[in-house]
């Protein structure tokens, strides 16, 4: 078994290699005016088509974008990666140390829109199954309890177009790519004509990126994330997500864990009814531990999330 000094030694260096890639990839993706460096696919034809700003579109593209560096990254520091086998598994990315392969750390991969310019946020995993039964393996790579240190790499961006609408899709014809003999093709659809070295004035549908590492828990809220499924929900504060200042971050890991193991399970009497805990303060209270309220850290952004 690790002792605890080895084991904070190796989360240490982890995080801090993290942490610098994090800078690098940020400079990966953008362009010097700060726009995605992704304009679009390419056909055969060499037709390139602009992305849609669907969400959901955005997250994979910048994922496929990102993970060669990603690899790279592991290879370099001496890890190896683990992917997910199955879609909805936890994490990401499993980070499996070469020569000591007890050390694993879990990788989440992250990508959010900013909303109002000062906030986004995101789910961190479920707190149902493989957390509460750390030493079971259902849907995730490896039971919990098996992971070093589990962290999120979080990409926030601007969207440039706030219409997702497929039909925006243009298509443009790059004329430096067609050999000579061959003929461009016209059957696709309206279409402007650009050169390679005007492919930069096709505008991304993305910008001004902020790409940030941190362990899961120091940006964790006490709510739970979108949707009816067993997530936690991150703090929204872009400042707070960059700088690891979530509502546990002066609580520590151990009470992070011990809250959402027993969210909205755990029960306390408040004004004579039993009411299922679902906030941080009564947690601490239903624990004796309303010494520990100011620790709490807390902004009116987090506060007014529903």
């Amino acid at each position: 078994m690790m002792n605890l000094n080895a084991r904070k030694k190796y989360k240490a260096d982890f995080k801090k290699e993290l942490d610098k890639f994090a800078d690098k990839l940020e400079k990966y993706v953008s362009s010097d005016d700060g726009d995605w460096t992704i304009k679009g696919f390419i056909d055969v034809y060499k037709n390139v088509y602009t992305i849609s700003s669907d969400t959901k579109i955005v997250s994979k593209i910048i994922e496929i974008h990102i993970f060669p560096q990603i690899l790279q990254f592991a290879d370099r520091i001496g890890y190896k990666i683990i992917l997910a086998e199955k879609q909805n598994w936890y994490p990401d990315l499993t980070f499996v140390n070469k020569k000591k392969e007890e050390i694993k750390f879990a990788l989440d991969i992250k990508t959010t829109f900013r909303r109002n310019d000062k906030t986004a946020g995101f789910t961190l995993g479920s707190h149902g199954g493989y957390f509460k039964e750390r030493d079971k393996d259902k849907n995730i790579q490896f039971p919990y309890n098996q992971y070093t240190g589990h962290y999120c790499l979080g990409v926030i961006y601007t969207r440039t177009d706030l219409l997702d609408d497929l039909a925006e899709t243009e298509i443009f014809q790059v004329e430096e790519l067609q050999e000579e003999y061959d003929t461009p093709n016209r059957k696709v659809g309206e279409r402007s004509v650009t050169t390679v070295k005007n492919l930069k004035s096709i505008t991304s549908v993305i910008k001004d990126f902020d790409v940030f590492a941190s362990e899961k828990w120091k940006i964790a809220s006490d709510k739970q994330g979108s949707g009816n499924t067993a997530n936690i929900g991150s703090v929204v504060d872009i400042a707070d997500l960059k700088n690891g200042s979530g509502i546990f971050s002066q609580l520590g890991e151990e009470w992070f864990d011990e809250y959402w193991i027993n969210y909205g399970s755990a029960t306390m009497v408040k004004d004579g009814k039993p009411i299922k805990i679902t906030t941080l303060k009564d947690f601490l209270e239903f624990k004796g531990r309303t010494d520990l309220w100011n620790k709490i850290v807390s902004k009116i952004s987090n506060k007014k999330r529903k």
